[in-house]
């Protein structure tokens, strides 16, 4: 990619201070004559005829890989496959009318160590797969399809017999998960129809999403967890001019869980996260801090329009991890959502693991401003100083049409509130 000239990067920063590197200026998308050398999979007998040609691909990439690198082509037309395993110096490409699709049949899914839910273990790889690449780029107008509709069925069908089945009991890969990785770019593509999360980073950083679409449904079937972005253990991760309308949250910060997830060396912080000029339809979070999730800070969404969203910040405090949550700025946001702000304990599968005291975290430094809201609740936080302690709150230039303020300023430490118009007419 070309680097910004200095003359036309603007002088901002992060909500400690930290000023904001040039990286996140460049928002060229690469055109596929730039990838390197093209290998068109209809080139190779690899075609639109309802096949699953895992292995046919996954030859193609580590020829491709051998060979000096270049970038796998899906022309027009539907290609099914199972997980694929991206090497260094092999770019992916959807072109217009192609879809690379995933299987619907678990078992053309790798085994693998992995890291899933907050945690590092054995579990199944994911459609698209990358591990310990620089400058890993997947773009294009075409489509990655999860094709995920038999285990959302099967999924709910499982949750019937067993309502406490957990996510992983079901057995269903994500759609695209890259790790310990740097310099990574996803642009243009329709993501869509995950069977589980449909994309997740892990300890990588320089990451940009750009002009993405992704989706999942929330009718006739719902797709559960299938979150847009799980950002874990990363840093400076750029999220902008995408459309995002999931059944689960938008954008989602990871990075471990447990009492001591705090000192594990898989686990780790969140930090310098932007996410601007979005669309979000439906979905549970537009930003959410957890469910696993350790420290974050720096994080930036703005300029948001939300149509149907049912937190705008949704921060879950587990007691059973140590967390802070720091330097959150939420601002120039217009949106729709039932809690404008969500801060409530979350005990989803909590487990001390032998721990008798319950981990202290905190939330400090949260800015919102210069938003426009419709919302259910307004301030739906609640206080519970046992477990974790609130301060620094800076709301400014808010308007607020809600059914419910449940402003309670006082069980913030440091609350400063200036021009804000909190309305209670919609109920009405």
């Amino acid at each position: 990619m070309e680097t910004v000239k200095k003359e036309n990067i603007p002088e901002e920063f992060f909500p400690d201070g930290t000023p904001v590197d040039g990286w996140f200026y460049d928002t060229r998308i690469p055109g596929l004559e730039e990838l390197g050398r093209q290998y068109v999979l209809t080139r190779y007998n690899i075609l639109d005829d309802g096949k699953i040609h895992t292995e046919e691909i996954q030859k193609l990439i580590d020829t491709a890989a051998e060979q000096g690198g270049g970038v796998i082509v899906v022309p027009a037309g539907t290609y099914l496959t199972g997980s694929l395993f991206f090497k260094q110096g092999v770019n992916l490409y959807v072109a217009e009318g192609g879809t690379l699709k995933g299987s619907d049949d678990i078992s053309d899914y790798r085994i693998c160590e992995t890291r899933i839910e907050g945690e590092t273990c054995r579990y199944f790889s994911a459609l698209i797969n990358a591990d310990s690449v620089d400058g890993f780029t997947m773009c294009g107008p075409g489509t990655v399809d999860g094709n995920g509709l038999r285990s959302w069925k099967a999924f709910w069908l499982r949750r019937e017999w067993n309502p406490q089945c957990t996510n992983k009991d079901e057995q269903r890969p994500r759609l695209v998960y890259i790790s310990n990785s740097r310099n990574v770019l996803i642009a243009g593509l329709h993501l869509q129809n995950s069977h589980f999360w449909t994309t997740h980073i892990y300890k990588c950083n320089h990451v940009k999403y750009l002009k993405c679409h992704i989706f999942s449904p929330a009718e006739p079937v719902k797709a559960p967890s299938t979150d847009a972005v799980d950002i874990d253990v990363c840093s400076d991760v750029l999220i902008k001019d995408c459309y995002m309308e999931v059944n689960d949250d938008s954008v989602v910060l990871k990075g471990g869980k447990g009492p001591w997830a705090d000192t594990a060396p898989e686990n780790g912080s969140n930090e310098r996260i932007i996410v601007e000029d979005c669309t979000y339809g439906f979905c549970h979070g537009c930003l959410t801090c957890g469910s696993e999730s350790v420290h974050n800070r720096n994080i930036v969404i703005r300029r948001l329009k939300v149509s149907d969203g049912k937190n705008l910040l949704w921060i879950k405090m587990r007691p059973d991890t140590p967390q802070l949550y720091e330097y959150i700025t939420v601002e120039h946001v217009t949106a729709k959502v039932q809690n404008f702000i969500n801060i409530n304990p979350w005990t989803q599968f909590f487990d001390l693991k032998g721990r008798t005291d319950i981990p202290q975290s905190r939330v400090e430094h949260i800015s919102m401003r210069d938003c426009e809201c419709e919302c259910t609740h307004y301030f739906n936080v609640t206080s519970q100083e046992e477990q974790y302690h609130l301060s620094d709150f800076d709301f400014e230039n808010l308007h607020i049409r809600t059914e419910n303020s449940g402003f309670a300023p006082d069980i913030v430490e440091n609350m400063t509130v200036k021009n804000v118009r909190v309305e209670t007419s919609l109920a009405d």
